[in-house]
């Protein structure tokens, strides 16, 4: 099965129906009938993406089954897509507030239905890989209790940028005065942009551009790949619509702008980007205390290990040459017993700065533990790495080091 989703509706004709269409594209279904169900089912069975009915008499609706959903950390990550005849702006600005990613009204257009649930799961796609990636790294110890902060929480409340790509100025000026009072919005070609963009709102209406070129610019650019976009349509532009989503934009947004609904959409689509976002830089952190020795930032033993392994084992079977330079701090264990420990550390950083700067980029420089360093030296002659291992000596040994709490200098050789 390509994904597993919840349908949740009182009516028994209802969910069948959906469940027929979703089984067509092969995707697994799980049904539920009440709320609480949907909620505990949820936690259960992790779906990959949920259709939820608002009107369920006899227990919680779907806004608050939603809002349930959200508020736990196990399922808040699970798009939500609520399902109602209810065709007002005050319901669909009800839920999207609820944490909903999307909002569609009965009867449901089978077209639209299945480009909504294809963008969410592309989207829950990349968020549980980096959440697996995340898993991996906190078993293998290298991700630790302090990267754990839930990063929806963490980025729920603050700005963003906002980029408007519009030609119409009665439009441009509702959705900036909507957008205004929480974020930083800049028109494209008239506005200095405040940073780079966290959202980007796009007509595919404007008569002055392409709205979908933009749009496909935006998706095969590096830069902008993973960026949300809002399309704006007409209301009973079906095609464009479909066109919009087809290229990549997260969500759609009909004319006239409904300056509370814009204000729900944006939310929503900044605060999914700011998870990803969150998740990818804790990625980046934990990679780093995988391979970076916390104390000097140099390379640590577990990267040495790596690296050098397949650089010997390629020079032994005739390929390139390799050298591995090792260097040893004189009388460290004195110093440490003299000064403390805090001096001992402050040794061992401004050492680490120094060896840094003095090897070229291509080599790599590791603390192997205590005071030992190991710099290896790729493509390297071992006449060549001997006359930069004693340029490096003089080097360390030439300026003495200014330690803070020492009143005066160390020689460190």
């Amino acid at each position: 099965m390509s994904a597993r989703i919840l349908v949740v509706d009182d009516l028994e004709a209802n969910r069948r129906l959906l469940q027929a269409r979703l089984a067509a594209d092969y995707y697994e279904v799980l049904l539920a009938q009440r709320g609480e169900e949907a909620v505990q089912l949820a936690r259960r069975a992790k779906p990959d993406l949920i259709l939820m009915d608002v009107m369920m008499p006899g227990g919680i609706d779907g806004y608050e089954a939603c809002r349930r959903l959200k508020a736990q950390p196990e399922t808040r990550h699970i798009p939500v897509i609520i399902l109602t005849t209810l065709d007002d702006r005050d319901n669909k600005v009800r839920g999207l507030q609820a944490g909903a990613e999307e909002f569609l009204t009965k009867p449901i257009d089978e077209v639209q239905l299945m480009a909504r649930v294809k963008s969410l799961l592309s989207l829950k796609v990349v968020i549980d890989e980096l959440r697996a990636r995340e898993a991996s790294g906190r078993r293998l110890g290298v991700i630790g209790e302090d990267l754990r902060p839930d990063p929806i929480e963490q980025h729920r409340l603050t700005a963003g940028n906002v980029l408007l790509v519009d030609d119409n100025a009665v439009q441009i000026k509702s959705i900036k005065a909507a957008l205004s009072v929480e974020h930083r919005v800049a028109v494209m070609g008239a506005d200095d942009a405040a940073g780079p963009p966290d959202l980007v709102v796009v007509s595919v209406t404007a008569k002055a551009f392409d709205g979908f070129r933009v749009i496909a610019r935006m998706r095969s650019g590096e830069p902008t790949r993973h960026l949300p976009i809002l399309a704006i349509v007409d209301p009973d532009d079906r095609a464009r619509a479909l066109r919009a989503m087809e290229l990549g934009a997260h969500d759609i947004i009909t004319r006239p702008i409904d300056e509370e609904e814009v204000v729900a959409r944006a939310r929503t689509l900044m605060r999914r980007k700011r998870y990803v976002d969150a998740l990818r830089a804790r990625l980046d952190q934990s990679l780093e205390l995988a391979i970076l020795d916390q104390l000097t930032g140099l390379y640590n033993r577990r990267f040495l290990m790596t690296q050098l392994a397949p650089l010997v084992q390629r020079a032994q079977c005739g390929g390139e040459m390799v050298s591995v330079m090792t260097l040893d701090i004189d009388h460290f264990k004195h110093c440490n017993d003299t000064y403390g420990h805090d001096v001992g550390d402050q040794v061992l950083q401004e050492f680490s700065a120094r060896l840094a700067t003095n090897v070229r980029p291509s080599d790599f420089a590791c603390r192997l533990g205590g005071e030992e360093f190991v710099v290896i030296m790729p493509r390297t002659a071992g006449d060549i790495a001997c006359l930069a291992a004693e340029r490096l000596r003089r080097h360390i040994s030439a300026t003495p080091f200014i330690i803070r709490g020492v009143d005066h200098p160390l020689e460190i050789t």
